[in-house]
């Protein structure tokens, strides 16, 4: 059980790596532009806050080195992806996002990791507090991505009858992602990796089966041109950027 744990948790951490490089396309054109554009600095300040708190609960949690492995990889990117951000921001962006980076990806860590060390005193109480964080902190990231899918969204997929605002290969591997992990998480009776990882998979799901839907369909109410899709399906993926575990 433990060697098969093992395996299963080797192969998500190569699609977690996978999930966490693809950005890398965008990045590069920001850094080639010298401006973030309209691009938004949230999703990759809130991953890092993600992956820096993931980190932390494998290394205090006996057996889960593989999540603490994964998730320090994620957050080295993280932080590139967030300097860049802060060096290529607009003049009247640039202060706000070190502020937000501030608050979440310092302030918030440290307060995390105090708080719980000074409130329990054993190890175990301490990684489940932890553990309890991280969790939330991944059902409202994997849930993020519905957004586009609401009907009551004027560019969901359910009102535009089109899947632009959706890239198929992040929801798929979101998915594939959730599902791994998932899995790995029951062989090794970890509650707080297998709640928002089975959530991951439900939503992923539910992605899936929305693109299958419309994939095909005709849009409405469409106007722009093909390069204004094109930008519209970069900004979208570069707002749905998950948590990973």
């Amino acid at each position: 059980m433990a060697e098969a744990s093992f395996y299963i948790g080797v192969v998500g951490n190569v699609i977690s790596v996978l999930v966490f490089l693809s950005p890398v396309e965008t990045f590069w054109k920001i850094v080639k532009r010298k401006s973030t554009e309209e691009y938004k600095s949230l999703p990759y300040i809130c991953t890092l806050l993600g992956s820096s708190l993931w980190t932390y609960y494998g290394i205090v949690t006996p057996g889960e080195y593989l999540v603490s492995t994964v998730n320090g990889f994620g957050a080295l990117v993280e932080i590139i992806y967030v300097s860049l951000f802060v060096l290529y921001a607009p003049r009247h962006l640039k202060l706000h996002t070190i502020v937000v980076v501030s608050m979440l990806n310092v302030l918030f860590p440290i307060a995390a990791i105090a708080a719980t060390r000074s409130a329990f005193k054993d190890e175990k109480t301490r990684s489940q507090s932890m553990g309890f964080i991280c969790a939330c902190l991944n059902i409202i990231m994997y849930g993020s991505p519905l957004s586009a899918m609401n009907s009551g969204n004027k560019v969901s997929v359910v009102t535009t009858k089109s899947v632009k605002y959706m890239p198929f290969w992040l929801s798929f591997f979101l998915f594939l992602n959730g599902a791994i992990w998932a899995v790995y998480a029951s062989l090794q009776h970890d509650v707080f990796l297998l709640v928002p990882n089975g959530v991951g998979f439900v939503f992923g799901t539910m992605q899936l089966i929305l693109y299958g839907i419309y994939r095909n369909a005709k849009p409405v109410g469409s106007s722009k041109g093909s390069s204004d899709i094109v930008a519209d399906e970069e900004k979208g993926l570069t707002s749905r950027v998950p948590l990973l575990t």
